[in-house]
């Protein structure tokens, strides 16, 4: 006989369930776009020129990216499933465009492992919120402070060149990531546990906000990890 109590939970934990691998799958296929985008643009000569000899193009290349998160972030509700697709989608090629610069500056090594080394760690953070019962909430305010901690480091050493420093905030950064990894990741767990009654449209929503959140994880940690990876191996 079931209790009523369980009935609960287990339709609790299915949702859930259901969420974070909607979740996972448009995130997959996000990389899988930007993975292909960026190969692609690495591979074509004329491409590479237009969009990396001339420095317009880039920092429009760059503010549309920050375009796109900020626009399906704060407009996410107002959107139809089609606009959020769509934004998703392009955030994820602008972002291949702008990776396949390391292509050219890191070898093929370093990048296969920083992507694999990024896959694993990534996948053992999310396992760890997922399975353990402490509240990752108070992460936080750390974890906010060390982002902005690296984004003004990095600035300052664009004037200092110091290559220990470099390093420095790479390691910091895979830290730093593998923190936001594990606290959005729970955070995604406690919004599946209260979508009862969600529509099918606000579902979708739901899963395309969560991908971009854990994508932007992804993609940072794997540029952290390049960095250290390709440490005396940039062409």
């Amino acid at each position: 006989m079931e209790y009523p109590q369980q009935n609960v939970y287990t339709k609790s934990k299915q949702r859930t369930n259901s969420l974070l691998r909607n979740i996972y799958l448009w995130m997959s296929l996000a990389l899988v776009l930007t993975a292909t985008v960026s190969y692609s643009v690495a591979h074509n000569t004329q491409l590479l020129q237009f969009f990396f000899s001339n420095s317009v193009v880039l920092i429009l290349l760059i503010i549309a990216q920050f375009a796109c998160v900020i626009f399906l972030s704060s407009r996410l509700q107002h959107m139809s499933v089609t606009a959020c697709i769509a934004t998703f989608a392009l955030y994820s090629v602008l972002t291949g465009v702008t990776l396949s610069s390391i292509f050219i500056v890191y070898t093929r090594a370093s990048i296969t492992n920083a992507f694999f080394s990024a896959a694993l760690m990534f996948g053992g953070m999310s396992l760890y919120a997922m399975t353990t019962k402490k509240d990752l909430s108070s992460w936080r305010s750390y974890l906010v402070m060390g982002l902005w901690g690296i984004i003004i480091a990095s600035v300052l050493n664009i004037f200092l060149k110091s290559s220990a420093f470099y390093y420095m905030i790479s390691y910091i950064g895979v830290v730093l990531f593998l923190g936001l990894t594990a606290y959005d990741t729970q955070k995604l767990l406690r919004i599946g546990n209260n979508i009862d009654g969600i529509g099918e449209e606000n579902y979708i929503k739901l899963s395309i906000y969560g991908a971009l959140t854990l994508y932007l994880d992804f993609i940072n940690l794997f540029l952290f990890l390049l960095r250290i990876f390709g440490r005396g191996s940039k062409n």
